[in-house]
């Protein structure tokens, strides 16, 4: 991979700042700042797969959504290039993208302290994911057919009927987000049931009530009847997270959490 990021930064004549490398899961994905010839602060992020697995909605999510969204205002770091390469049988692509150099709100997905953060930021990212929902796409980031079976195994009630579709950042969680305001990591992206990423960012806040209420102030479609499929579908999701042994600090919330769905599902 560092041999590859290397020989990339050549072609996209970038010049990588040293001492700052950052691992994405599982060694998939290297990221680092870089120069371009013209002194600009620039993200040279590589990602890597099997040559027969390079395409699909995470191998081209980042390229879909710079087409369909543009920088979002501002809000989302603008990709500048893409590069790819096969060698032996790995399929390797760069993605240059503008640096954002505000760090991330939380250093884990899970938020393990209370954010204060202005009102004019709030605002600003329910305003940006709005502009998100509108964006007509045939990339999916949930399945009907995954809530038909993961809501019933996970949280123990029937898939609730997804009253409305739109499209989703599909991946909205505290390490990928800054302030001022920049949502990064654009993979996921596609259709959802109304309020998804509403759902996720409350979810990833459980450990902590007070910011947790602020993410409800922000959208109001959570606790409503439009937002049930929603919060169904990411509680299910985390769910069958910990039962493979990930996010385990969150298992007592999303229980409870689970526990309040069936109510409301059952009202």
């Amino acid at each position: 991979m560092r041999a590859h990021h290397a020989h990339t930064a050549k072609a996209l004549d970038v010049q990588v700042e040293p001492g700052a490398e950052f691992w994405g899961w599982a060694g998939r994905t290297l990221g680092a700042p870089a120069r371009t010839a013209t002194g600009e602060a620039v993200w040279l992020r590589l990602v890597s797969a099997p040559e027969d697995k390079a395409a699909g909605k995470l191998w081209d999510g980042a390229l879909d959504a710079q087409h369909a969204f543009g920088d979002l205002d501002g809000h989302k770091p603008a990709l500048l290039a893409v590069h790819d390469v096969v060698d032996d049988s790995i399929a390797y692509r760069a993605e240059l993208s503008s640096r954002v150099d505000e760090p991330v709100l939380s250093d884990d997905p899970v938020l393990q302290h209370d954010l204060q953060l202005p009102d004019s930021w709030w605002t600003g990212l329910a305003g940006t994911l709005e502009k998100v929902t509108a964006v007509d796409t045939d990339r999916v980031a949930v399945r009907q057919q995954y809530m038909d079976r993961a809501i019933p195994e996970f949280v123990g009630i029937p898939a609730p009927a997804a009253l409305c579709w739109t499209t989703a950042h599909g991946d909205l969680h505290w390490a990928n987000l800054t302030a001022p305001l920049r949502i990064l990591d654009w993979e996921a992206w596609g259709r959802a049931p109304e309020g998804l990423d509403a759902a996720t960012l409350y979810a990833y806040t459980l450990l902590k009530p007070g910011t947790a209420a602020r993410v409800r102030d922000a959208f109001p479609v959570l606790g409503s009847p439009a937002g049930l499929a929603a919060e169904a579908t990411v509680c299910a999701q985390l769910l069958q997270t910990v039962s493979r042994g990930d996010n385990l600090t969150l298992e007592g919330p999303l229980r409870d959490w689970s526990e309040e769905l069936r109510r409301r599902q059952s009202a």
